[in-house]
């Protein structure tokens, strides 16, 4: 297995046929340090079934479904993300996945299926390259506070759509706000990362509106500066790895009407502490 940085804060290329993990507890291993090291992995052109796809995220441990997307049949750990002319992407902010929940996903894994011909890219950054890169006064502000997350507050798009209420009124029930960290300590590494995004994170706590607002909006930019982000351009075949509890991501919608189709695992995460 080969392992290439892609960028100084995050990310890195893998040269891998990720079958091999599948057959090999070494192989799985130096994949889990890789991702360990760069917080997140893209490999290329693989072959994968969507059953071997979900084995892989099995690898990594249980796996978990989103409320508001469609599995693959026979495959149900195996999430489709499409956008198409009828359907079009409505998410492009800078987020982690499923922060609404009590114990959001540890580690995502997307597999391309259909790409554009042009644009598409994802963009990834560091929130733990941003912790490092507070002063040690913010530092010692943030450490102790915590923030509301919200999955009607991510979904306000498609909740307000033809028919978006009835099809997610369920979801919405069932995730109710939650509160997490602003600051979260990663269990294997002990990294320290802030743990906020503007999809899903509505206001800090202890804080009067105005005070969260500001410091809320002043965080989100310090996780997305410049030298803390990595880019890909997808193709068919590729699949990128990622931690959720030290990145967020973002997707590009430039490519409206093409037609886009990704698979996507999520596995189970801990309490964010």
């Amino acid at each position: 297995m080969q392992v290439a940085p892609s960028g100084p804060a995050l990310g890195a290329q893998v040269a891998l046929d990720l079958r091999q993990a599948l057959r090999s507890r070494e192989v799985m291993g130096a994949l889990q340090d890789a991702l360990l090291a760069h917080h997140v992995l893209f490999v290329r052109d693989q072959r994968l079934t969507a059953g071997e796809f979900q084995e892989l995220g099995e690898r990594f441990g249980a796996l978990e479904t989103h409320p508001a997307y469609p599995t693959v049949p026979g495959a149900a750990g195996v999430q489709v993300l499409e956008s198409t002319p009828e359907e079009p992407s409505r998410i492009e902010a800078w987020h982690s996945d499923m922060t609404f929940r009590e114990t959001p996903p540890a580690v995502t894994l997307l597999y391309a299926q259909v790409v554009p011909e042009v644009g598409g890219d994802t963009l990834w950054a560091s929130a733990h390259a941003a912790y490092e890169g507070l002063s040690p006064a913010v530092r010692t502000l943030v450490d102790g506070l915590r923030a509301v997350h919200d999955f009607a507050h991510g979904f306000r798009e498609s909740l307000e759509a033809p028919g978006g209420y009835e099809r997610l009124r369920t979801a919405v029930a069932e995730n109710p706000p939650v509160t997490h960290p602003v600051v979260r300590t990663h269990p294997a590494s002990g990294a320290k990362s802030l743990y906020v995004n503007p999809l899903f994170t509505t206001r800090l706590e202890a804080l009067t509106r105005s005070e969260s607002d500001a410091l809320l909006a002043f965080l989100c930019r310090e996780i997305t500066t410049d030298e803390y982000t990595v880019r890909l351009s997808w193709r068919p075949g590729t699949i990128a790895i990622w931690d959720n509890r030290t990145t967020q991501h973002k997707p590009v919608n430039d490519y409206f009407p093409q037609h886009r189709r990704m698979y996507r695992v999520t596995v189970a995460g801990e309490r964010p502490r």
